[in-house]
């Protein structure tokens, strides 16, 4: 492994600091475990973004860090693992290899996308089908290598429309990447985000409440990425056009790649799938009525998927397709996310910032300058896991200083950090459909053309949210 002149040069820059950091007189007023904490973010954090050593190494080399310093306790490193978040995730994986078993999400998405007739509608039907799609696919790379085929029935349906086509390679991963925000199971950062949040604050948000404040983003952002997308890629002509696609288009294009029909009638395991998808979101969406915890319910959901009488697949083939290097990665940063917090760093820093000049900044410019930096990270730290476990551990903190919820300020970052387009590297979705074989998708100067108005409305889409909707919802600014 060889480093370039300016990774090598990032990485001196935080040894120093680092070196700086844990000499007694320097800082003054700056723990020893704070020290260690903040020497320890400083190299990972230049580690993810100056070198290609994988994430999750990086990671559990410094959970290993602070746990082997005292600065965390062994309970709380390893006990992240136990937490009902991570086990809502596995399930979540399992109830998804379940569905993707019986090909039940190709077949909605065709039945949606067939009945479009202008390009503004398949843009449009294509964004609903790719909402859904959260509520059964708990990662956004997942729902990518889902969305996948669809996509290239699609894309071959309409070979003889390059500009539609690429509308849709746009599209497909834009959609994906913002709509996670819908659910809590939507990116493992999201997981991240609530834990920090309890540890710090004391503040539970459930599955229900995040449902409550992130649909609703979710549906407006989607959709109006979808016009972006459309605008920014066809033409008038192309959008007047008429566009016929039958199911029986996507049939001959998608069953070949897919091996299941996207047409007929339900067949016995999608039926019991379906109904078994539809009662876990009913029961996660309705906590508050019977107070099952959306962990156990989806315990229950992947027990049922992966039994010998009524699931349609086995739970060994279902547990290999749990990304568990995600699920330690996610693990290690709250791990982090919460020496952060706890070892008076994050407050630390904070504090730094407010003594230049921070002290009695309004509200909204707060909440402006989190989701500007948030809706940026991703040119830094690719890892959306990672933009959160350094990131919202400082915004709780400098949202208690400034007097803003820290509810509020959290949810504003990791909702913003959603955005992450500008580059095909910046996001698995967005590389997964740059590169399509036998279909032309996109370029890197796409990317930025889309980027361009993407990255401004989509920012402000999120303080306006923050600032007028949620405190509608529940969630006060102050």
């Amino acid at each position: 492994m060889t480093l370039s002149l300016k990774q090598t040069g990032l990485l001196c820059a935080a040894l120093s600091w680092c070196a700086l950091l844990v000499v007694p007189g320097n800082f003054a007023g700056l723990g020893g475990d704070a020290r260690i904490t903040l020497a320890v973010f400083a190299l990972a954090t230049c580690s993810w973004i100056a070198t290609p050593v994988d994430d999750t190494y990086i990671a559990l080399a410094a959970g290993l860090a602070l746990a082997a310093t005292g600065v965390i306790s062994t309970d709380t490193l390893f006990g992240a693992l136990g937490e009902p978040t991570v086990w809502l995730l596995i399930c979540a994986f399992v109830l998804a290899a379940a569905v993707s078993r019986t090909g039940l999400a190709g077949r909605m998405a065709a039945f949606l996308v067939s009945g479009a007739r202008t390009a503004r509608q398949l843009a449009h039907l294509s964004t609903a089908a790719l909402v859904v799609t959260a509520f059964a696919v708990p990662a956004t790379s997942g729902r990518a290598a889902l969305a996948l085929p669809v996509f290239v029935a699609l894309a071959k349906a309409l070979s003889d429309r390059k500009r539609l086509v690429l509308m849709l390679a746009l599209l497909f991963p834009t959609v994906i990447l913002l709509s996670a925000v819908a659910t809590l199971i939507g990116a493992g950062a999201h997981l991240i985000t609530v834990q920090v949040l309890w540890e710090t604050t004391g503040q539970q948000v459930s599955f229900t409440q995040w449902l409550l404040l992130g649909l609703p983003l979710a549906l407006v952002s989607c959709h109006l990425a979808a016009e972006a997308v459309l605008l920014t890629t066809t033409r008038r002509a192309d959008r007047r056009m008429p566009v016929r696609i039958g199911a029986e288009d996507i049939q001959r294009h998608s069953e070949a790649a897919t091996g299941f029909p996207t047409t007929g009638p339900l067949s016995p395991v999608e039926t019991r799938c379906l109904l078994l998808l539809f009662t876990v979101v009913t029961l996660w969406c309705s906590e508050p009525l019977h107070g099952v915890s959306p962990a156990l319910v989806a315990l229950i959901g992947a027990v049922i998927a992966a039994s010998p009488v009524l699931g349609t697949v086995t739970l060994k083939d279902a547990l290999r397709t749990v990304p568990w290097s995600l699920l330690l990665f996610m693990a290690t940063t709250m791990a982090m996310g919460i020496a952060l917090s706890s070892s008076g760093a994050a407050r630390w820093l904070v504090s730094g910032l407010t003594s230049t000049g921070g002290d009695g900044v309004p509200p909204w410019l707060f909440l402006a300058v989190v989701v500007a930096v948030s809706t940026a990270a991703h040119l830094a730290l690719q890892s959306r896991s990672a933009r959160s476990s350094v990131l919202v551990p400082l915004v709780v903190a400098a949202a208690a200083g400034a007097g803003v919820n820290p509810v509020s300020a959290a949810l504003a970052s990791t909702a913003a950090a959603g955005f992450c387009h500008t580059l095909p590297a910046s996001a698995k979705p967005v590389a997964l459909f740059s590169e399509v074989p036998g279909v032309t998708t996109y370029t890197p100067r796409d990317l930025l053309r889309l980027s361009a108005v993407l990255a401004p409305l989509t920012a402000l889409l999120v303080l306006l949210f923050a600032l007028v909707v949620w405190p509608l919802l529940g969630v006060p600014v102050l």
